[in-house]
């Protein structure tokens, strides 16, 4: 796995590298050699957070935890990683290179039941006024179709508190 680590306000060490590397070469049984990781170390105030991102076959995979120490939150993210891949091993056995050598599933897979389905007209309107629908509806996501482009997208509320804009490509 070829691991890029940055940080965001802070200078990584090498030896934090180095622990990140190690710790991720861990997921090789789940991906191969050429998959790419992305660790994004973020620091606000004693706040230290540190985000997993892999990338493999057209699948991301992402996990991101918050801890005190940088060492601390890159355990845990990489923990949190590691389960996601666990829980939802036979979903991916198709779409991922190496799901076939995987660990037995320590717990029951569960199914993704839809409970409801919702319809509706897509009025066009600029990304501003779609923030500001959503904040009316108090959802954490809306859809709408951009007046910029004529596309369907939707604006979500991020965790930080800012907002953000998911485009399709195509």
């Amino acid at each position: 796995m070829k691991v890029t680590c940055t940080g965001r306000r802070v200078s990584l060490k090498p030896s934090f590298v180095e622990k990140a590397e190690k710790r991720l070469a861990k997921l090789d049984k789940f991906f191969p050699e050429e998959t790419q990781a992305q660790v994004t170390v973020t620091v606000e105030k004693s706040r230290q957070t540190v985000e997993i991102t892999v990338y493999d076959n057209g699948i991301t995979v992402r996990a991101e935890k918050t801890a005190d120490q940088m060492e601390a939150a890159l355990e845990d993210a990489a923990d949190l990683l590691t389960r996601r891949l666990v829980k939802n091993r036979k979903r991916l056995s198709t779409k991922m290179t190496r799901a076939a050598e995987w660990p037995a599933d320590p717990e029951p897979e569960e199914t993704f039941e839809v409970i409801r389905e919702k319809r509706f007209a897509v009025k066009p309107c600029t990304t501003e006024e779609a923030i500001l629908q959503m904040n009316l509806l108090g959802h954490n996501f809306f859809m709408y179709r951009s007046m910029e482009n004529d596309q369907i997208q939707v604006v979500y509320r991020r965790a930080d508190g800012g907002y953000g804009v998911l485009i399709p490509l195509n």
